[in-house]
């Protein structure tokens, strides 16, 4: 395996909002705004991509269709998903700012990692405009990646495609693939390095997979964790990750392990 010399990460419920909350209530929000009540997990299933291929993802979701259908009898139009898009990014940017924390220990181990000679690149589903909040927020208080790509910068071409990825590579000037590795919270950002043929290491603590605040982590009793950890792991291998990490404190030993460096 050729030297690994980039890692990408995901942001929100990977380096900074833990259990990825900033976007969640909005997407339910926008929702009832329009009569449609939809729940936690339908909002939280399509997680990773670019928001408004979001929220197409939720209205094209059986259940969601159904109450849709029954309310306004007719299928959703471009009309309706712009609509629901702007009201999402205006009720999001009032409060994101308040969701950029780093999680546990990512401010360390990413310090570490750069010491050692890794780039540090990152991509998002949030745009640029809601990137530059988060972006300053974060590096407020201690940080802020090498690199930071939206899918503003690919044409619009967000997850699962892997031009965010790409673009990560062409910055770092890495020669191939096999260089890098890509490490996130949610299906999409497997998708995103499957699809690049890139390896995809899925993250379980403060991911959008688990759901769960930090208090709420850190009050499950050691067997609730142990079945939300290993339910966690299934789902990330079943949708391709190729290693699944308990914490972000894991991956150095996880690419020392691979002989990456």
């Amino acid at each position: 395996m050729a030297k690994i010399k980039g890692i990408i990460f995901d942001w929100a419920g990977t380096t900074v909002d833990f259990g990825c909350f900033a976007p969640v209530h909005v997407f339910i929000d926008i929702f009832n705004e329009v009569g449609i009540e939809v729940t936690i997990d339908e909002a939280r299933e399509p997680m990773g991509m670019l928001k408004r291929d979001h929220i197409q993802s939720m209205l094209e979701m059986p259940r969601i269709q159904k109450l849709w259908k029954e309310k306004y009898h007719r299928t959703y139009s471009e009309k309706d998903l712009d609509k629901l898009y702007n009201r999402f990014e205006v009720l999001l940017m009032e409060n994101l700012r308040s969701f950029t924390d780093p999680l546990p220990n990512v401010i360390e181990v990413i310090e570490n990692l750069r010491e050692q000679g890794y780039n540090i690149g990152s991509t998002t589903g949030y745009t640029t405009e809601m990137m530059e909040v988060v972006k300053l927020g974060a590096k407020e208080k201690g940080y802020e990646p090498d690199y930071i790509v939206t899918a503003d910068d690919v044409g619009g071409y967000g997850r699962p495609y892997p031009y965010m990825i790409y673009e990560n590579m062409r910055k770092f000037e890495l020669n191939s693939i096999n260089e890098l590795v890509k490490v996130g919270d949610t299906i999409s950002d497997i998708k995103e390095a499957i699809n690049g043929g890139i390896t995809a290491i899925g993250v379980i603590k403060g991911s959008s997979v688990v759901g769960l605040s930090e208090k709420g982590w850190n009050n499950l009793k050691k067997d609730e964790k142990n079945k939300i950890i290993e339910e966690a792991r299934d789902k990330f291998i079943k949708n391709g990750a190729n290693y699944v990490l308990e914490d972000i404190t894991e991956l150095p030993n996880l690419l020392e392990k691979l002989g990456v460096k």
